[in-house]
C-alpha cells in the first residue's frame, strides 16, 4: 500500500500525480471532492443516479485534460465547473430528446428514486431533522436551476461567492443575485429550520463515495492505457 502523505502535498504537486495516473492521487482528490461534486450535479439534474455518473462522467474529462490546468482557479473549482457543464450538458440531451408530457413523468420519478415514498409524517415524526431535511431539498429542488446551483454551492457546500462565480464563469454579483432569490424563494417556510438541517443535506460519503472513487480509478487507468492522447480543456 502506497504510505504517500498526500494530504501533506501542495496543490500542484497533486496535480502532477493526478495527471501521472497514480492511484492514490487520484483517490485522495476524489475523496475529497466526490460530495462538492456530486451536490453540484445533483443541483443540476434532481437525481441522485444521474449526478453520480455525471460525476464520474466529469472526472474522465479532467484527468483527459489535466495537462491544461493552469491553477488560475483551485482544482476544486476546476473540477467544480467541469462536472455542472457535464451535468447541463446531460440535462439539455435530455430536454431535446424528451417531450414536455414525459418530462414530467419523469420529474416525478426522480423524485420518488431521490425520496422515496413514505406515509404522511405525523406530528412527531414532522419534527424530525430527517425528515425536515426531505422537506428542504424537496423545496430546493423546486428552485429554478440557476438558483437551484448558486444555492447548494453556497448555503450546503459553502463555496464562496468568488468560487461559485469561477465554476459558473459567471460575474460574483450574478452569483449574489441568483443566491439572494433562491433564499427569498424558501424563506417564507424553511427559513427557521434551513440552516440547522443544510449540513446534513445530500451527504455523498461512506460506501458510495469510496465505490465511485474505487470506479474513477479504474476508468482513469483504463483510459490512460486505451488513448495516450489528451483533449483540452482551459483551466
Amino acid at each position: 500500500m502506497d504510505k504517500r502523505d498526500y494530504a501533506g502535498l501542495d496543490e500542484s504537486a497533486l496535480v502532477a500525480l493526478f495527471c501521472s495516473g497514480d492511484a492514490g492521487a487520484i483517490r485522495f482528490i476524489a475523496t475529497a471532492n466526490n460530495q462538492r461534486l456530486f451536490r453540484a450535479a445533483w443541483a443540476v439534474l434532481k437525481d441522485s443516479a444521474e449526478a453520480e455518473d455525471a460525476v464520474q462522467s466529469g472526472y474522465l474529462k479532467a484527468f483527459a485534460a489535466i495537462e491544461t490546468f493552469e491553477g488560475r482557479s483551485k482544482l476544486s473549482t476546476w473540477l467544480t465547473r467541469i462536472v455542472i457543464n457535464e451535468a447541463l450538458a446531460r440535462l439539455r440531451s435530455a430536454r431535446r430528446h424528451a417531450a414536455r408530457a414525459e418530462q414530467m413523468a419523469a420529474a416525478a420519478r426522480h423524485i420518488d428514486t431521490l425520496y422515496g415514498t413514505t406515509p404522511p409524517p405525523t406530528p412527531d415524526q414532522f419534527a424530525e431533522q430527517a425528515e425536515l431535511r426531505v422537506l428542504l431539498e424537496q423545496a430546493i429542488a423546486r428552485l429554478p436551476v440557476t438558483y437551484r446551483i448558486a444555492f447548494v454551492l453556497r448555503e450546503i457546500e459553502g463555496m464562496t461567492v468568488d468560487e461559485v462565480a469561477a465554476a459558473l464563469n459567471v460575474l460574483p454579483a450574478t452569483v449574489k443575485i441568483r443566491h439572494f432569490r433562491a433564499r427569498r424563494m424558501l424563506q417564507a417556510d424553511l427559513a427557521p429550520v434551513a440552516r440547522d438541517v443544510l449540513d446534513g443535506s445530500l451527504l455523498f460519503g461512506g460506501a458510495i463515495c469510496v465505490a465511485l472513487t474505487e470506479r474513477v480509478n479504474a476508468l482513469i487507468a483504463a483510459h490512460r492505457d486505451a488513448a495516450p492522447g489528451r483533449a483540452t480543456l482551459s483551466g
